[in-house]
């Protein structure tokens, strides 16, 4: 704390990030980042920028990556937006969009910077609660809004809603923002960009993070009609022009220029999330149905905690949450590699 400080960041409540231990020898589930590495293309991306041009700036409209993205989805490169990481560009959607006279929508239990960034930009919200089996309904959202905005799949449930859900929301609330935060879309879901062409009002983002192995390198971005796109420029161009080095662009472009190495990563991690869902439920286990590269168990014998803790002391981390209550007898744990998920699974042998 010092004197210095401005009157309002006395109050704020930072985002706590999952732990990055520095212990050797580490089975490491707690944050969600792919347990495979960048396809060899992307590597070679990398390297061949790796020369004199990293004197210069790199170009701040990342055109090359836009056009990329845009092929892939099918759309015009002028919908895509790009941020250093998804968390910059939902940043950037809040202070754009939802500084309201109304209150932002969103679940009560979903990613915990949005109630962070309403902290930041002085949002006016309302947490909408998750039904009793955690399922996200969009009919609980049919309310007075400056704003709605979520997570599909959910996290750290997750669970997936179907386009259809989406679209019907879409049909009815017409008057302001509806952003589909997908950061996991690619592990068993239909991404919410099929629409973006039908509704003015949508915004979808995504991140390199997760599904093609580039949390390193902070890579997110959002597609949404072209004037949406307009007012994410001028806040970005308000805040820092060039947010993408030309390390990040050059892999970003091979990752999606490299289709099969994606979909056989994709495919590798729903392989094993499936046959570490039913290990859990061998062992006792409830575990919630997920379409993302976690899943979110509990053991009605032992607190989420205990768990956590006994399977630290054995070299394996995950990610338990102590708020709100009514998740706190769960563990969230990142899918790893067939190896990381047997040492889980001897690990939770000896705690159970």
């Amino acid at each position: 704390m010092s004197k210095f400080w401005s009157e309002f960041v006395h109050h704020l409540e930072p985002y706590v990030p999952g732990e990055q231990p520095k212990m050797a020898r580490l089975v490491k589930l707690n944050t969600n980042e792919n347990p495979y590495p960048p396809p060899p293309s992307v590597m070679q991306a990398i390297a061949d920028a790796t020369n004199d041009a990293l004197r210069l700036y790199p170009d701040p409209d990342a055109t090359a990556l836009k056009e990329a993205i845009a092929r892939h989805h099918g759309i015009s490169s002028a919908q895509v937006f790009l941020g250093n990481g998804s968390d910059e560009v939902l940043a950037h959607l809040f202070m754009c969009f939802f500084r309201q006279p109304k209150p932002l929508l969103f679940p009560d239990i979903s990613y915990s910077f949005y109630k962070v960034y309403c902290g930041l930009y002085d949002i006016d919200y309302r947490a909408v609660p998750l039904r009793e089996d955690f399922s996200l309904a969009l009919a609980d959202y049919d309310a007075n809004n400056g704003g709605i905005i979520f997570p599909n799949p959910n996290a750290p449930t997750g669970r997936l809603l179907p386009l259809a859900d989406i679209q019907a929301l879409l049909e009815r609330n017409t008057e302001t923002l509806v952003v589909v935060d997908e950061a996991y879309i690619d592990f068993g879901g239909e991404s919410a960009i099929a629409l973006v062409d039908r509704y003015p009002n949508l915004l979808v983002v995504q991140t390199l993070s997760k599904s093609r192995s580039l949390a390193g390198l902070r890579i997110g971005f959002a597609v949404g009609q072209a004037p949406l796109i307009e007012g994410l420029e001028r806040i970005k161009n308000s805040f820092n022009s060039y947010p993408l080095d030309r390390l990040a662009i050059a892999a970003g472009v091979a990752s999606f220029e490299d289709q099969a190495a994606f979909e056989d990563n994709c495919r590798r991690i729903i392989d094993s999330r499936e046959s570490l869902v039913q290990a859990l439920t061998q062992r006792g286990f409830s575990v919630l149905p997920s379409a993302a590269n976690f899943v979110f168990a509990t053991h009605a014998g032992h607190e989420g905690e205990a768990l956590a803790s006994a399977l630290r002391e054995q070299g394996v981390i995950v990610r338990h949450f102590k708020t709100p209550a009514r998740i706190a007898p769960y563990l969230r744990i990142s899918i790893g590699t067939e190896e990381q998920n047997e040492a889980l699974l001897a690990a939770l042998d000896q705690a159970l």
